[in-house]
């Protein structure tokens, strides 16, 4: 069932993920004693200072802002076979699910922290995996798999995040995005990424969405054929795609339709924002559209990733 909108109308607004709040220490007397007692968590403030400035700009489905790092160490760090070393994710041994769940408890201290604010059950929290062949493809083999076919590996990291997922659906996520910036690489084997997240998003009983960044031109007709209900793409600083969806569109999923550019701190106006929009519209249908970012927005100054958000919600509500 499609998320519904908590006025009851227009389309639904969402973002891609990351958002540019920081981790702190404690300050407050009580967060002063959990940090003595190494229960104290630096990352939870950012977690809260990321829902709440979505919920202030009037997002219907957040993110927990994925605060604690990049979008492949973070599950790098978590999935056995698997380890950090300068920078670099390295696998080395064979891929195997992690204790717990990487991310839910993220999930459920936003959705408590989104409760606080409103009672409005139909505001959500998206839960966020970072998708099997960008996590292989991003990564240096040294042991077990074969570095020249990656296909084994990918299917195995579909595995454990074929379990990640379900515990983020456990946990309360209103839809699951599965993030996989690498398939519009060309690098990337697209018969097996299309099995891997197929694999991913059989079972859940929530909408699943596919994140891909970059130029869809030679990916699109592939991607049409995975089975997620939404595919999420950028279309403010790639126009181009717009073409391109345009002239490969058929009416079976939603469109995440990435319109403001995260690559600038230039705000755009609402009219700028709605007039991409409407384009999308044009093409998909507006009851297909989710309205969201380009991409993660780590990387922009946080009155600028506010700004553009508030303009965005703005702009879709209009």
């Amino acid at each position: 069932m499609r998320w519904q909108n908590p006025e009851g109308d227009g389309v639904i607004t969402t973002v891609v993920g990351s958002y540019p709040t920081e981790p702190r220490g404690p300050e407050t007397l009580g967060e002063r004693v959990l940090n003595f007692f190494g229960s104290y968590d630096r990352y939870r403030p950012a977690i809260e200072a990321a829902v709440r400035d979505q919920f202030r700009a009037g997002v219907d489905i957040i993110s927990d802002g994925q605060v604690r790092g990049d979008m492949v160490g973070h599950f790098a760090a978590a999935i056995g076979g698997m380890k950090i070393e300068d920078g670099t994710s390295i696998i080395y041994s064979r891929i195997t699910p992690p204790a717990g769940s990487i991310g839910a408890a993220d999930l459920r201290y936003a959705y408590r922290i989104l409760r606080g604010l409103t009672d409005d059950e139909s505001r959500g929290v998206k839960g966020i995996i970072t998708g099997p062949s960008t996590m292989i493809y991003a990564s240096r083999i040294e042991g077990f798999y074969d570095p020249q076919k990656r296909d084994r590996a990918v299917m195995d990291m579909a595995g454990v995040l074929k379990i990640e997922a379900k515990h983020l659906q456990d946990a309360g996520a209103a839809m699951i995005q599965i993030d996989e910036p690498f398939l519009s690489t060309g690098i990337v084997d697209m018969k097996t990424a299309g099995r891997a997240i197929d694999h991913i998003a059989a079972g859940l009983d929530i909408e699943v969405s596919l994140h891909v960044c970059g130029d869809i031109r030679n990916v699109l007709s592939d991607l049409l054929r995975f089975k997620v209900d939404v595919l999420d793409l950028e279309f403010a600083g790639r126009p181009s795609n717009l073409e391109v969806l345009e002239e490969k569109w058929r009416g079976d999923k939603g469109v995440g339709f990435g319109c403001v550019d995260t690559t600038t701190e230039r705000v755009e106006s609402m009219e700028e924002i709605r007039n991409l929009i409407k384009r999308g519209a044009d093409i998909v249908g507006e009851e297909n559209l989710y309205i969201d970012p380009d991409c993660g927005m780590r990387k922009l100054p946080r009155k600028a990733a506010f700004s553009k958000l508030r303009n965005m919600v703005m702009a879709a509500g209009n």
